[in-house]
């Protein structure tokens, strides 16, 4: 819901980084893994009931995440980039509601595992619609250039990120954050597959209606 506003807004910055970083020889599939490797440790201080240390860490993952796309953008572009970002990505989400219920089973454990059956619902939606999309040749730019087809929805990947920021700054009240976050997330899910239901039961083979082909890039969120 707020991707496309957050996209005017950090776009313009992170393409002049990403440019500055590819021509020093950055490689974009490093940054991926980089902040792979931080999300991943912010969901361990998280276990540790370190939230500063986690939060941080949390935030250092998600702008190596906006990076690597403006890097590949700035230099060479591969389908192995952005199937290695996706993957990231959603694993790097799937750590932190996983976190919450190893540090707090008795409290968390149920609202982690709705919450993570919500990643899971959405999550397949997501990735059916793309391959889908992909399979008639449809391509959209409503999100950005991105290496699959994106849809929106109510819970993007800034809601994301707003809702594990809240998370760690009132981690006591976290089964009533992720029980209100996962409804969001399975609202989406839903909308998206009624989208696909109507559109994929008579849509002609080709482009669909609105959409022009973008450039082809190799990073892309959920």
């Amino acid at each position: 819901m707020l991707d496309g506003i957050m996209r005017r807004v950090i776009a313009p910055p992170l393409a002049v980084a990403g440019r500055r970083l590819a021509a020093a020889g950055v490689a974009a599939d490093a940054v991926t893994l980089a902040g792979f490797a931080a999300g991943l440790a912010g969901a361990a201080a998280v276990v540790l009931r370190l939230d500063v240390l986690a939060a941080l860490l949390f935030l250092a993952g998600r702008l190596a995440d906006g990076l690597d796309g403006a890097i590949a953008r700035a230099g060479r572009r591969t389908d192995r980039g952005g199937f290695l970002d996706i993957v990231c990505d959603f694993a790097f989400y799937g750590a932190f509601p996983l976190a919450f219920a190893l540090r707090d089973p008795d409290a968390n454990a149920l609202a982690a595992a709705a919450l993570l059956f919500s990643f899971y619902v959405n999550g397949a939606t997501f990735l059916a619609y793309a391959a889908v999309a992909a399979r008639r040749g449809w391509e959209t730019e409503a999100r950005g250039v991105k290496s699959i087809y994106f849809t929106a929805g109510l819970a993007e990947g800034t809601e994301t990120i707003l809702a594990f920021l809240l998370m760690l700054a009132l981690p006591q009240h976290f089964p009533v954050i992720a029980y209100a976050f996962a409804a969001m997330t399975l609202a989406t899910a839903l909308g998206r597959g009624l989208v696909g239901w109507h559109r994929f039961r008579d849509a002609p083979q080709g482009r669909a209606p609105g959409f022009s082909p973008p450039e082809r890039d190799d990073h892309a969120r959920p």
